[in-house]
């Protein structure tokens, strides 16, 4: 059995691994890199592997750093099976178009751009369009609820509930060869125990190697209670001084959180009851509409209360904006806003209007709920920059920031050591996370641990 490692090398994006063993090449998951400008350039540089010679591919969940690259994939030559559990199909499926979409305005724009200079410029052509991304739907396969399917001939694959977002999976790839029985176990993104909407992760029980994600191998979370009360008091100080909330969310699995937590503080009369709440992402609205139709996928809990017809994720007030000219609307509001928008790390989508408009006036604040890679806007806010661009346009940071990590949905250092711990595994390959916080994780963690670079191929 033969590891190979294609979006690794010391980053928190880019999941790519290709498994090759008993005839089969499987790949597990086929993310974007996400940050500063050789990052993006990345992206379009080679896989270190023929797309055409890999058999099927294996999404763990749709965030795009895991499944972003896949309509590339496909527009290399990729004509395997995609294999994934339900919730992901769908999620993936409005993830790669709406990074289709955006690619495509942003090379609009730039040829937009170019026309006012002589010579002109030329604009870079996007990653890949529309069509390539519905295309790559095409070659989506079996749905697998968490459990064991057979992928070819001595080659199955065991799906647990990886707890990270809606339908994500941690994949345990067992192949018999050679006379033996080789074990992989991808860890995928390993969730946040106790968050209200999924159910805890499920790691699985023994592996020969293991491949696991690090993001936040050197810190522990805040306590969910502690950063609930820090949301709610953010929110109430914001609207307290006439502003608005400018939230930059996932669509997948942050925005349904985040409605569920507001609902709940109304509720208990933990946050004013005249808050306006808007959803402004097409894909975070659509989002939540699969999230409604899969209670098989949610703790029982929140199941329970769909079946009942108590929707989880709909505060008073809250009003979804699909079009372009609703959410040109929101400008006029000048006080009492909750604006949660994508994208998530400020990389692009509506988050910029919004942010435009209000992260100049003191009055407002920004409320950072989530990982922000380095290079990107949310980071760069978060960091503490007095100017930034957004638009073309250079914009004073006034506004109040406000950053509350217990909201990840990635597991704290103690998690990841726990979750480590219930694999019985010799060997550990560290991935998916900043060098410094690898090295501080792997000293913590059982058997031998490496770092793999990009690239590099193992035996197993």
């Amino acid at each position: 059995m033969r590891l190979s490692f294609h979006g690794a090398d010391r980053t928190v994006t880019g999941s790519c691994h290709l498994i090759e063993t008993a005839g089969k090449k499987i790949l597990i998951d086929c993310g974007v890199y996400q940050g500063d400008a050789a990052m993006e350039a990345a992206n379009r540089g080679d896989f270190g592997f023929d797309p055409a010679s890999i058999d099927m591919l294996i999404l763990t969940h749709a965030h795009l750093d895991h499944c972003g690259r896949i309509p590339l994939l496909v527009k290399r030559g990729f004509r395997g099976e995609i294999i994934a559990t339900p919730p992901t199909r769908e999620l993936a499926r409005l993830v790669m178009l709406d990074s289709a979409r955006l690619q495509e305005e942003d090379t609009r724009r730039e040829l937009r751009k170019a026309a006012r200079w002589t010579p002109a410029t030329p604009a870079e052509e996007p990653l890949y369009g529309l069509n390539d991304a519905l295309r790559a739907v095409d070659f989506f396969g079996r749905l697998v609820r968490y459990g064991t399917v057979e992928l070819a001939p001595n080659i199955t694959a065991t799906f647990t509930d990886a707890g990270h977002i809606l339908g994500s999976a941690s994949v345990l790839i067992t192949a018999r060869e050679n006379g033996g029985v080789k074990r992989i176990a991808m860890s995928g993104d390993i969730g946040n125990a106790g968050r209200p909407l999924l159910n805890d992760p499920v790691a699985p029980a023994a592996a020969d190697a293991v491949v696991m994600e690090s993001t936040y191998g050197d810190r522990d979370h805040k306590p969910m209670e502690q950063s609930l009360k820090e949301f709610y008091e953010a929110l109430g100080a914001i609207r307290a001084r006439g502003g608005n909330a400018v939230i930059p969310a996932f669509a997948l699995d942050r925005t349904q959180e985040l409605l569920f937590f507001i609902k709940k503080g109304v509720l208990e009369n933990k946050l004013p009851p005249d808050l306006q709440v808007f959803v402004d992402s097409p894909m975070a609205i659509s989002a939540t509409d699969i999230t409604r139709r899969s209670p098989d996928f949610l703790a029982p809990s929140i199941a329970a209360a769909l079946r009942e017809g108590d929707d989880p994720f709909a505060p008073p007030r809250l009003r979804f904006t699909k079009l372009a000219a609703d959410s040109m609307e929101i400008n006029n509001i000048r006080s009492g806003a909750v604006i949660i928008a994508g994208s998530g790390m400020a990389t692009g989508g509506r988050v910029l209007h919004h942010l435009l408009r209000n992260l100049d006036r003191p009055e407002c604040g920004v409320v950072i709920v989530g990982f922000a890679a380095a290079g990107t806007l949310a980071r760069r806010i978060v960091d503490g920059e007095k100017h930034v661009s957004i638009l073309g346009q250079d914009v004073r940071v006034r506004a109040q920031i406000y950053t509350i990590n217990g909201f990840s949905g990635h597991a704290g250092r103690s998690e990841l050591i726990a979750w480590r711990k219930t694999v019985e595994a010799p060997l550990t390959f560290l991935t998916h996370g900043e060098a410094a916080v690898m090295q501080k994780l792997a000293s913590a963690l059982p058997g031998q641990t490496r770092m793999p670079a990009l690239g590099e191929t193992v035996e197993i």
